[in-house]
């Protein structure tokens, strides 16, 4: 197999989630299902392993709410970028990207807390912005419903500008701890938002000086229409999930079709689809560690949470039968839009019962799975880049640790040989390890061409 003419090499990041990504993983003699939540040295040493392998950048998913049932797999976690802040200290290239709500944040404490980030990291903070579905969640915040889509889609527009607003806040060259003089910042390069929009009305300077990538890596993960068009306009990652190499196409193409009518340079949008890997010494060993998980999934857990996928009672999805023909449309949904036809598409095309379905789901809630050998492993993410479905990957271990072990030592040197993957870190920061470059202050250009 041979590469395509895009610049530049694979981009990797390593989803990390409690025990791995296969809802049964708890289940298996290797894991510590009662420790990892909120295990902090865990989370370290998977951080570690990440890092031994060069990859970008590792991601903590989160949302503000008890969202998993906890009788089927484990629950809890602890705040993502606190978790980011201790492993910061623990390793030194790796990216550091964790999920934030505009939805239920405000835009100046969210600012702050990346901005803290990046500098006590040298230069590795990554968001990934979202918009948080869910009645529960809502009702957590005083809301007796969640905001529709469209409305909590059109808040992330413009809590993002006023995020971009407060990293601005600060120029470069703003300190300049003159102790001769007495000065220690030049007041002038010191900027108020003084932003006053539908949503947020904020006023003063972020507290934070500029930080070492000025702003974090800023990344998407919807995939609706009006997710589509949030990355176009900021996103510089984007996580996806598709189950074929032509809705992986179709949604890069689109994606970086989006970017360029705004005005962006697609290649400074990096798409990553999930992928769950397992792998073995052999296929049939691959498959074999497959059907061992899938074995262990409870069904009757699993189905009460593709019902509440699906706005349906469990008693209205038979195990043995296909997903009923009545579903509602994508429209009718005011929640994981994208996921929600993902589902019911992938049920519909292979004609799946439900309990097939809850099988399909188990590894990776949507996301592709893929058992098979290292070589086949390797094959499979390069088929996928070099067919214009993927700029790189999302590496969702179907269990950890062993999972994301056996990917950075048999995946990663395959992927070396072809020059599809870095030997060592080039860069710094995580924008380097992505090949993406500083965001210039643009209160700085606006005084640059004053004077020009």
């Amino acid at each position: 197999m041979t590469t395509d003419h895009r610049p530049g090499r694979l981009n990797l990041n390593a989803f990390l989630m409690s025990t791995g990504h296969h809802e049964a993983s708890w289940r298996l003699p290797e894991s510590a299902p009662d420790a990892v939540s909120t295990n902090i040295a865990y989370l370290q040493r998977l951080a570690q392993i990440a890092e031994s392998g060069k990859l970008d950048s590792i991601f903590f998913a989160d949302g503000p709410g008890l969202q998993s049932d906890v009788g089927r797999r484990p629950a809890g976690s602890l705040d993502p970028l606190i978790v980011l802040t201790a492993i910061a200290g623990v390793t030194e290239r790796i990216g550091l990207i964790a999920t934030a709500s505009t939805t239920y944040n405000s835009p100046y404490n969210l600012a702050r807390r990346f901005a803290s980030i990046d500098h006590v990291s040298g230069g590795r903070a990554g968001w990934n912005v979202v918009t948080t579905a869910g009645p529960d969640i809502a009702r957590n915040f005083g809301l007796d419903e969640q905001p529709a889509h469209a409305a909590r889609y059109e808040r992330a527009a413009e809590f993002l500008e006023v995020a971009f607003k407060l990293w601005d806040s600060w120029e470069d060259d703003a300190i300049l701890a003159d102790k001769a003089a007495g000065v220690w910042a030049d007041a002038t390069k010191i900027h108020r938002p003084e932003h006053a929009g539908k949503h947020f009305s904020v006023h003063g300077a972020l507290t934070t000086p500029r930080s070492p990538q000025a702003r974090p890596l800023v990344v998407q993960a919807g995939s609706s229409d009006d997710g589509k068009d949030l990355a176009a306009r900021y996103a510089e990652a984007v996580f996806t999930a598709h189950q074929t190499l032509g809705d992986a196409q179709a949604f890069y193409a689109d994606l970086k079709a989006r970017a360029a009518a705004v005005g962006r340079d697609p290649e400074t949008v990096r798409i990553l689809p999930g992928i769950v890997p397992v792998i073995g010494a052999t296929e049939e060993e691959a498959l074999a560690k497959e059907r061992e998980l899938d074995e262990l999934i409870v069904p009757e857990y699993a189905r009460a949470q593709l019902a509440k996928t699906l706005r349906l009672a469990p008693e209205d999805l038979p195990l043995d039968r296909e997903l009923p023909a009545d579903l509602p449309s994508e429209d009718e949904i005011e929640g994981a839009k994208s996921r929600y036809t993902l589902i019911v598409s992938l049920a519909r095309r292979e004609g799946l019962t439900v309990r097939q379905l809850i099988g399909r789901l188990g590894g990776g809630r949507g996301h592709r799975t893929f058992a098979g050998t290292p070589e086949q492993v390797a094959d499979a993410l390069q088929q996928w880049y070099d067919a214009e479905a993927a700029d790189g990957f999302n590496i969702m271990p179907a269990v950890l640790p062993s999972g994301l072990e056996q990917f950075v030592d048999q995946v990663l040197p395959i992927l070396r040989e072809r020059g599809l993957f870095r030997t060592e870190y080039e860069g710094t920061t995580l924008r380097e390890h992505y090949g993406l470059a500083r965001p210039a202050n643009l209160h700085t250009l606006a005084a640059l061409g004053a004077h020009v």
